[in-house]
Order: C-alpha cells, then sequence, then structure tokens
C-alpha cells in the first residue's frame, strides 16, 4: 500500500515510523478520505497492543500516518528464523495481538489484513503491537467498492474473497491462520497461485496443525479448525475467545 520510512520529528527529536501511501491509492478521492477518517478512529484507540498513531493527514498531495517506531521486529521475520514456536510463545504473541483486535472490534473497526507482518514485537521488552489499519473499515459498512478486494490473500476469510461484508469474524478467521503459520511455519494454504490459495480457502478443510507437528496437543487442531471455519457463525466469535490456550477453554455456544 506504501512505504514506510524512519523518521525523526524535528522539533522534538522523537524518532517515528512514518508511512506514505502509494500514489495510486493516494490518486482515490473517496479512499483519501476513508484513509484519514479511519486513521483518527484507530488513533482513539488507547490500547498497549496498539501502535500509537502521532499524526494522519496530507501534505502537498501525499497522504501519511506517523506512528510509534517499535525496536524490534515483524512476525514473518521471527517465523523465518524460528518456524516452529513453542505453544507457549505462539499463544502469547497470538494472544496480545487478539487483545489489540478486541480493542478495535469494540470501536466497530475490522482491521481486514491481520497477518504475520502486520505484528510487531518489541525486542527490548518482548511486547506484541498490531499495526498497519490501512484497509480496515468500520463494522457497520459495506465495502468501498462493489467487488475490490482488500487484504492479504494467504490470511483472507471466504466472506473477503467472495466480496461480501466483512466483520469481526473476518479478523478472527485470519489470525486462526496467523496462529498456524506461527506454530507451523506454514501459511494455512501454501499453494503455487493465488488462485489455487483461494480455491483453498473456499473449499479445502482447515489444515491439521499435529499433522505437521505432532508434538503439539491435539486440542489445537480444534481451535484451528473452528477459527478457520468456512462460515463465519461456525467460528469463535471473537479474537479473545479464540486465543484462550486450550486448557483454560470453555465449551463454545453452539450458533443460534
Amino acid at each position: 500500500m506504501g512505504f514506510v520510512f524512519l523518521a525523526e520529528h524535528v522539533s522534538l527529536g522523537r524518532r517515528a515510523a512514518l508511512k506514505l501511501l502509494a500514489p495510486e491509492l493516494a490518486a482515490d478521492e473517496a479512499f483519501r478520505e476513508r484513509f484519514v477518517r479511519e486513521s483518527q478512529l484507530v488513533a482513539a484507540i488507547e490500547h498497549p497492543n496498539m501502535i500509537p498513531i502521532y499524526d494522519a493527514g496530507e501534505v502537498d498531495g501525499v497522504l501519511f500516518i506517523a506512528m510509534r517506531y517499535v525496536e524490534g521486529y515483524d512476525l514473518k521475520s521471527l517465523i523465518a528464523r524460528t518456524p516452529q514456536l513453542t505453544t507457549e510463545r505462539a499463544l502469547e504473541i497470538v494472544g496480545q495481538a487478539a487483545a489489540a483486535l478486541d480493542a478495535a472490534h469494540a470501536r466497530e473497526i475490522v482491521h481486514r489484513d491481520v497477518k504475520p507482518a502486520n505484528i510487531l514485537i518489541d525486542e527490548p521488552s518482548g511486547r506484541t503491537f498490531l499495526t498497519d489499519f490501512g484497509v480496515a473499515k468500520q463494522a457497520r459498512t459495506q465495502m468501498t467498492q462493489e467487488g475490490l478486494f482488500v487484504g492479504t490473500v494467504d490470511y483472507a476469510a471466504p466472506e473477503q474473497i467472495q466480496g461480501n461484508e466483512t466483520g469481526v469474524l473476518t479478523d478472527v478467521y485470519a489470525l486462526g491462520g496467523v496462529l498456524y503459520e506461527t506454530l507451523t511455519g506454514e501459511r494455512p494454504f501454501p499453494k503455487d497461485t493465488e488462485v489455487a490459495v483461494i480455491y483453498a480457502h473456499l473449499f479445502d478443510p482447515p489444515p491439521s496443525v499435529t499433522a505437521k507437528r505432532p508434538d503439539l496437543p491435539v486440542a489445537l487442531d480444534a481451535v484451528i479448525q473452528t477459527a478457520l471455519a468456512k462460515q463465519a457463525a461456525d467460528r469463535y466469535q471473537s479474537c479473545g475467545e479464540f486465543s484462550r490456550p486450550p486448557t483454560r477453554r470453555s465449551e463454545r455456544p453452539q450458533p443460534s
């Protein structure tokens, strides 16, 4: 969607991550308005696992977001270095991301692009931050443009791929894919083409964690299967419910 620079506020001497939106997106007037409005909504959320936004707006035709700079790495990089994290570490990272998503959902903001690259880990503290709400939407609104896909195909829920209304459970699906990859080092549907990935999201059964890692608790298979259910109503009803360790999980109420 754009470029991110490490920048410094001239008068305050504070470092920040500065995201500049791609020119082709900035040329869309409807996107410009939505981008600034949603940046303001996200900035209003106070949560320890949300990246604080310092400023957002437009200068000389360039749309930007200035946000906290995290001294560390993203989950995608961590998975590349350590393809199979322990269950405890994986649940800790995903649990903190889930808490941030629940805070956004409480404000009726849906992320729609949850993936390892958008989960940052602060190296000094080990704290996880969720970032990049650039394609977020308010839960009550429809898609900006009919047939427009936003997000990343590898973690996209079936309703997102089909161009239907997205919501909280769309983020639950994506976070399920993130947990699977964090545990196995592999995307939920590692196909050779995007078309094959899309088909798998729509029709293939959710992957088995223990098929890749027999050392993991069998209970994790049911967790992933529920999070990656094709029908939204069959998934966990919040990211927090999904991210609880299997040993502390109560029976999920069946959808009515």
